[in-house]
């Protein structure tokens, strides 16, 4: 049957409002700090064929609107009333994207018929593995990153599966922990069975069954009335995560983007092999898959905030993502890491949109700060304690109409900062500095967001801090219409002391009693001229701490209380030429040697190999490449390089 407008609307205020009200019942019942304080979690319903037709706005994450669970739920054979499937596996069926995150999913039912199905996620602080926090860029296959479970029922008609569960808890840290944070998901589940029985009785089944489809069009003819006011043109787009394993090589993230009317085609073509590290994205090679679409939906929310939250958002699109690239990894590797280089598409996906709208979208946002975890004893109790203590994030880059946001914005603006008192409460630490980092925002006619950065001090032998997500050390957020990029992200023991140690993107670091660490988010970029940002806003924000004396004079031209030299160093800034996007020298050093046509011959002779020789591949050419006289950049000096590389290595080819 069809649904009319008016109810829709009302319909899709509920159907948001059961997803809220399971989001509430997790966040309010769990145990551990990200989930309870950071908001590492979703809710949400979805068809009986896993499209999600309803999700929270208030609470949670967003990187997973949209995501598609009838991968998973097509891998159990028959459900029943009071039955809640599990996994966190990454490559069943690609729903679950890393093994910390346990996704769980319930079936509901009406007089015997399945309508629809509750589900959600947390991201558990430890589910095992190698190292604390299970997560590590250094880690090589999934087996190292944590005990996994395919598609399974945790519940079964009522049931729960104590032997599943007592496995489960063996092999984790904080078994206890994990377990709060389980039961808390499975409150939720029983909250949103019961808001879909309220919805039936006030609706009733067939304009539910009407509604959730309908919910889905909308936000499809939303997503593409948007894409309609965008022109039609190929937008190219790229950019770097510092490292693609250990000390290793920049990772390239490709985009190249074609509107067409109301239609995308998000061709990821060009993007670096797949890893022998954990940065791989497992994406199954889906052509609207949830990781690759996280920052599609954050673009189409921006140029119009009145957009459902939902499945049909990435219907327009069409991704071309080639299997055995950082982006379609295949079993087994490493995908712990995935949500560093999510971030990083996300901002790839932005940079793409801007070229295409330049004044309607913000400029670079920060990116490159880690979820910190910390596994140390406490030396009261002798308990052992492993626990998330705050995302390190930066802000949103400037807009063409206000600054970004400080401490917080772009694409890391669902993460929630834990209060000082509630990490020194449940974790035996010692926080000296919480706040923003002064100059870390680009300049610009408007200011990029400030990082944060955070320093503590621990007090226990063996103790563990990892820092996921560690990067933007080398490679900084991009400036775009005139503005500059943001700062690097900064990483640091014993900051200020004979024994300083530079950590840059480590990720794992052992301490001991006493040690200090300090860690700094990269900032975000600018939008526009920074000489025309007004003298009373650039002298607001030094009266403020943001910005220093030294930068209000080098980026902005303004000199407090001096109107005769603020004139003079603000002519000299008007007179240089004008840069519509900037990504700092560090990548422009970068590119001098691996211009555009390299990186095609490089791709072009990756993509025949076979997949395990790729990575190795890449980094023998890099080494010969750069140790090379020739700097021609067209592409021959990278065959020459592979020749090289073939002639030692006939079996490459395999």
């Amino acid at each position: 049957m069809s649904i009319d407008p008016v109810t829709l609307q009302i319909f899709g205020n509920h159907a948001q409002a059961a997803a809220e009200a399971m989001a509430f019942t997790l966040f309010r019942t769990a145990h551990s700090t990200f989930v309870k304080e950071t908001e590492d979690f979703t809710t949400g319903l979805c068809t009986p064929e896993g499209l999600t037709f309803a999700s929270p706005r208030e609470l949670g994450a967003t990187w997973f609107i949209g995501l598609e669970y009838g991968p998973v739920i097509r891998a159990l054979s028959e459900y029943r009333e009071g039955d809640v499937g599990m996994t966190n596996d990454p490559y069943s069926g690609f729903v679950c994207t890393h093994s910390p995150d346990i996704h769980l999913w319930k079936p509901i039912f009406w007089e015997g018929e399945l309508v629809c199905f509750a589900v959600g996620h947390i991201h558990n602080t430890d589910v095992g593995g190698a190292v604390p926090a299970s997560l590590s860029r250094a880690l090589t296959e999934v087996h190292q990153e944590g005990i996994r479970f395919p598609p399974v029922k945790l519940v079964a008609e009522g049931v729960l599966d104590q032997r599943l569960l007592d496995i489960m808890l063996l092999n984790v840290r904080a078994p206890t922990q994990n377990w709060g944070d389980l039961k808390a998901q499975l409150a939720a589940m029983t909250t949103g069975e019961r808001k879909v029985h309220e919805m039936i009785r006030r609706f009733g089944l067939a304009t539910f069954r009407a509604g959730m489809e309908g919910l889905l069009d909308l936000a499809d003819r939303q997503a593409r009335r948007v894409l309609a006011g965008i022109p039609d043109g190929d937008y190219e787009f790229h950019d770097y995560l510092d490292e693609d394993s250990p000390g290793g090589l920049p990772c390239r993230l490709q985009l190249n983007m074609r509107i067409r009317g109301e239609t995308a085609e998000l061709d990821f073509t060009g993007s670096d092999p797949q890893l022998t590290a954990s940065l791989n994205m497992p994406t199954g090679g889906s052509a609207r898959h949830i990781l690759l679409m996280v920052g599609w939906n954050y673009v189409l929310y921006t140029l119009d905030p009145t957009m459902l939250l939902n499945g049909g958002l990435v219907r327009p699109a069409t991704c071309i993502v080639p299997e055995g690239t950082v982006l379609n990894p295949v079993f087994p590797a490493a995908v712990g890491m995935r949500s560093m280089t999510c971030m990083r598409l996300q901002g790839v996906l932005m940079g793409a949109f801007q070229r295409a709208v330049p004044d309607r979208l913000p400029a670079g946002p920060a990116s490159g700060g880690p979820m910190m975890n910390v596994n140390t004893t406490d030396n009261r109790t002798g308990r052992r304690v492993m626990a998330a203590i705050d995302p390190i994030t930066g802000g949103g880059g400037g807009a063409p109409d206000a600054d970004g946001n400080d401490g917080s914005g772009g694409n890391s603006g669902f993460l929630k900062n834990t209060p000082v008192e509630i990490n020194e409460a449940e974790v035996p630490i010692r926080i000296l500095r919480y706040g923003l980092e002064p100059d870390s925002g680009g300049a610009g006619k408007h200011r990029g967001g400030l990082a944060t950065v955070l320093e503590f001090r621990v007090h226990a032998p063996g103790t563990v801090v990892t820092a996921r997500n560690r990067d933007r050390s080398r490679f900084r957020s991009w400036g775009v219409q005139g503005g500059l990029p943001g700062a690097a992200s900064q990483f640091w023991r014993n900051p200020g002391t004979a024994r300083t140690e530079n950590l840059g993107n480590t990720d794992v670091v052992t301490l001991d009693p006493g040690d200090v660490i300090r860690i700094v988010c990269s900032g975000a970029s600018g939008w526009g001229p920074a000489w025309e940002r007004p003298v009373a806003a650039v002298e607001a924000d030094l009266a403020a701490g943001k910005i220093s004396a030294e930068a209000a004079a080098r980026d902005y031209g303004v000199v407090a209380g001096n109107a005769a030299e603020t004139q003079r160093l603000r002519a000299a800034l008007a007179a240089a030429p004008r840069r519509d996007f900037d990504p700092g020298p560090e990548r422009e050093i970068y590119e001098q040697v691996w211009t555009d046509a390299n990186y095609a011959a490089l791709t072009d002779i990756l993509a025949a190999l076979p997949i395990h020789w790729r990575h190795y591949a890449k980094r023998q050419i890099f080494a010969r490449v750069d140790a090379s006289a020739a700097r021609r950049g067209d592409g021959s000096e990278v065959r020459a390089a592979f020749t090289a590389l073939r002639e030692a290595f006939p079996q490459i080819a395999g």
